[in-house]
């Protein structure tokens, strides 16, 4: 009930933006009979959501819009975006976005200056269900009735600390009709370490001799730091690198607008080279990192009735084809335009709802996501064109290239191979309490390639077709994918 209040809390928030007052020469309406937006419209809001994942957001931020004379309303000439929040799981947000198809003339330009500092990253292991999760390992609750308080570990078992900064440009330029070539350059910054407990514990003090409490205790082995020790997260990438990168590929884009299309569709193809440097802080030699990898999206919008129900979905797949890449960049998704904060896949708000974030890590995947579009009620307040709709939807993610553990074990350790389970049983581990295992106790692959899945609801409100308020609400069809029975959302922005 907490998060519902708050949610709509957040919501009504955002119906009071601040709009640069502007005479307009003429009143036309666009097909929904709304009158047409001109000139600059601006609001200045308080960045408040709610990710299952990251916690409550406190911020601010602003979304400046150029219609011009709005012979092209609703797409906008020109896209400011500025935003600086932070979370009660301490995941920051400090962000610069520009989006514009005029300034240069028949192009579409992107630039986005990101720093994304997160206290508490989460990590799950590698390949989905290869890697088994338990809630109790990391379950805590006031009351000592709530958990396993003989089987609790730490409440950041499955976390680390990871901060991501990225600079970036894309730009789009007409082939014929509805086919359009792109190419972008940017840079991917990681800094990789394990969660540092003092700063978590905060006040907080740790007493061994107590078996419920707050604390955490800092001499717990958490799961990435197991992953160092059995060899599966070398030295060269423990503690992140930059990976400046080249894109290009195709897009066919034959939508009747970008902010919640009616119809069309919208596929792209495209590859990405990524170099690396500094990975690892100089303890190896960082070669191995240059890889390149294809993805490929298509995404299709069916009008059902009108411009009210709106039948959508988007299937799509990033694999590797040459190279290797870290760890840590296997759960950024690509993408030929940065529209989100961050693109991580597969788990999580942005990607397959209902699920714990990066719950698929590995090499290559592919996803879906089905939707319906309800718009449930259009309004005006003061001058800005408002809407409600429900938007019900199912999501899925499967693991298309594996990592393979055993090989990873042998590459860490210097050549001398081992098996896993051998590098798991010098440590004092058994490997069925991590992975799944055949009834030899070996490593066993035949879960990899299950899918996941997950389903749920969507309320959004519109304000002017571009400034979207997102809040979903999904459960996993698995416990292994997440052990509450459903997670909630407040973001920006349809899905896609």
């Amino acid at each position: 009930m907490k998060k519902i209040i708050l949610a709509l809390a957040a919501i009504m928030l955002c119906l009071a933006p601040v709009n640069a007052k502007k005479k307009e020469k003429k009143v036309e309406v666009d097909s929904l009979g709304n009158k047409i937006k001109t000139g600059w419209n601006f609001g200045i809001l308080p960045s408040i959501a709610y990710d299952a994942d990251y916690g409550f957001q406190g911020g601010v931020l602003t979304n400046v819009y150029y219609y011009g004379d709005g012979s092209q309303y609703p797409e906008y000439i020109h896209s400011l975006y500025l935003e600086a929040a932070y979370t009660t799981k301490h995941h920051g947000i400090f962000r610069f976005n520009y989006d514009s198809k005029y300034l240069i003339p028949h192009h579409r330009l992107t630039l986005d200056a990101t720093y994304l500092p997160d206290a508490m990253c989460d990590f799950y292991g590698f390949n989905g269900y290869q890697s088994l999760y338990n809630y109790d390992w990391h379950n805590w609750s006031k009351k000592p009735e709530k958990m396993s308080v003989a089987d609790y570990r730490s409440r950041v078992f499955y976390k680390y600390k990871r901060d991501l900064i990225r600079v970036a440009g894309d730009i789009e330029g007409n082939i014929i009709s509805h086919l359009k070539w792109n190419a972008g350059l940017g840079v991917l910054g990681y800094i990789v370490n394990d969660c540092d407990i003092d700063m978590l514990n905060g006040k907080n003090t740790y007493d061994p001799t107590a078996a419920h409490q707050k604390a955490l205790n800092p001499n717990e082995e958490l799961l990435y730091e197991k992953y160092k020790n059995w060899g599966l997260v070398g030295v060269d990438e423990a503690k992140g690198g930059w990976h400046p990168y080249v894109r290009g590929g195709l897009t066919f884009d034959s939508r009747d607008k970008r902010m919640g299309p009616n119809r069309g569709i919208y596929t792209d193809l495209f590859l990405t080279y990524s170099a690396a440097f500094n990975a690892g802080y100089g303890n190896q030699a960082s070669g191995g990192y240059n890889h390149l990898q294809l993805n490929f999206t298509f995404r299709h919008y069916v009008p059902v009735y009108k411009d009210r129900i709106t039948f959508v979905y988007r299937v799509g797949t990033q694999n590797l084809i040459a190279g290797k890449s870290p760890f840590y960049m296997n759960n950024y998704l690509n993408t030929l335009f940065i529209q989100r904060v961050l693109y991580e896949g597969l788990g999580g708000g942005n990607s397959i709802r209902g699920m714990m974030a990066n719950r698929i890590l590995a090499d290559g995947f592919a996803y879906a996501n089905v939707e319906f579009r309800f718009r449930v009620v259009n309004f005006d307040i003061g001058r800005q064109h408002f809407f409600f709709g429900l938007n019900p939807f199912f999501d899925l993610g499967i693991v298309t290239q594996p990592l393979k553990l055993d090989e990873l074990v042998e590459l860490h350790t210097g050549g001398l191979y081992h098996s896993l389970k051998e590098s798991m049983t010098a440590n004092g581990e058994v490997m069925s309490d991590y992975f799944q295992v055949d009834q030899n106790g070996n490593l066993d692959n035949s879960g990899i390639y299950r899918p996941h899945m997950t389903a749920g609801l969507g309320l959004k409100i519109g304000m002017n077709e571009n400034f979207v308020l997102s809040c979903d609400w999904a459960m996993p069809f698995d416990k292994q994918d997440n052990a509450k029975w459903a997670n909630f959302y407040v973001k920006m922005g349809y899905l896609f």
